[in-house]
């Protein structure tokens, strides 16, 4: 009988534990909503970790889920590779006696995602056990495994990738001057609810005139003016994975500073996926566009990295910036968002999400509504 998807994943992550440098862990404790949806199955409701909403404990050969009863029959029905378990009391008390039951010596855990206090409660808990067990931070491990996208995976992406981009094609030819951005930001949430997302990947970002010099702009209930800059970005959620898109557009046309700006940005972006390949170093995609910006004498105006990877979490690995290289390879999904950014005045930001395959890039979103000046 044919191994589900998750019990590859179980698998794999139990080889990668026994490859980790020094003495391994015996066992491991994920917390990560992400973390535990891709390892499992299971979605629970809450988008963030709380004490109660389920964790992981994974060994070499049993795997169990804990949860609390709110969650029993749909963590069931969904983690199907897993024992559940049903928390009754103290969450650190029952966690430890658990963690005590599988024989653990070594207990690595998700050191980003655990609140100290329940770390304290539970590092108070092992020290108490006959033998005590030891408190191993375990930073990326699950996170990397993630980063190459599976079949199943890019299903998923691509279905969300041509959501939010049949969106763009219906939002933008709608926008008049006067509209409020609050009022296209409620417009896109409308169309993904209509268009049978789960979710929004993020607030979207509606940003006109000086508000899109600022990357990560809240809408406000300013009105967009004729010819200047208006930055749309935003992303939905299927099947329990993330798109992100960013478009900006100019109502009636843009000035003259904001035509070369506009170009800019989009010869940076071309320039950077052209380098998109297996093996090639994610700071050569960052440099490629960066230098095509500074060129044009903008370089100080472009101050965040070219892009994110995506996937469960619209924002995950890789990361492509300028520092931190890695490899890119086949099945690796991340933006390429290069912008340029002039307080006062405004921003240009255009982003596609792309696929790493062999024979280059792929870009996902729908590559329209860039301007041709």
């Amino acid at each position: 009988m044919e191994k589900s998807i998750y019990s590859r994943r179980l698998d794999l992550l139990r080889d990668r534990l026994q490859e980790t440098d020094g003495e391994p862990c015996d066992t491991v404790w994920v917390i990560r909503p992400e973390n535990r949806r891709y390892l499992s199955g299971f979605r629970a409701q809450d988008l963030q970790f709380t004490e109660l909403s389920g964790s992981l404990l994974i060994n070499k050969t049993r795997s169990l889920l804990v949860t609390d009863s709110r969650y029993l029959v749909q963590a069931e029905e969904e983690a199907v590779d897993f024992q559940v378990q049903v928390l009754k009391k103290d969450l650190a008390e029952e966690l430890a006696q658990l963690i005590d039951g599988l024989g653990t010596k070594r207990l690595g855990f998700e050191a980003g995602y655990l609140t100290w206090g329940l770390h304290a409660k539970l590092k108070e808990q092992l020290s108490a056990l006959s033998p005590a067990v030891d408190l191993v931070p375990l930073n990326g491990l699950i996170e990397e495994m993630r980063e190459i996208k599976d079949g199943e995976e890019l299903s998923s992406i691509r279905g969300a990738a041509d959501l939010i981009s049949g969106i763009f094609r219906e939002l933008i030819p709608s926008l008049r001057p006067g509209m409020r951005e609050k009022e296209v930001a409620w417009e896109i949430e409308a169309l993904a609810r209509d268009g049978g997302a789960e979710a929004l990947s993020f607030p979207s970002i509606v940003a006109s005139g000086p508000n899109s010099a600022m990357p990560h702009a809240v809408p406000t209930d300013r009105r967009i003016g004729p010819r200047e800059p208006v930055i749309i970005d935003a992303g939905v959620r299927l099947e329990g994975y993330c798109s992100d898109m960013t478009r900006t557009v100019f109502l009636e046309g843009p000035d003259e500073e904001f035509r070369k700006i506009y170009k800019t940005v989009r010869h940076a972006q071309v320039s950077a996926l052209k380098e998109v390949r297996p093996m090639v170093e994610s700071t050569r995609l960052d440099s490629a566009a960066r230098l095509v910006i500074e060129e044009a004498g903008f370089g100080e105006r472009f101050g965040h990295g070219l892009g994110h990877g995506v996937g469960l979490a619209v924002h995950e690995g890789p990361k492509v910036g300028p520092r931190n290289p890695v490899n890119l390879r086949e099945g690796m999904v991340f933006t390429v968002e290069p912008g340029i950014y002039i307080p006062g005045r405004g921003g240009v930001r255009l982003e596609e999400m792309v696929l790493v395959t062999d024979r280059g890039p792929e870009v996902l979103t729908g590559n329209r509504y860039l301007h041709e000046f």
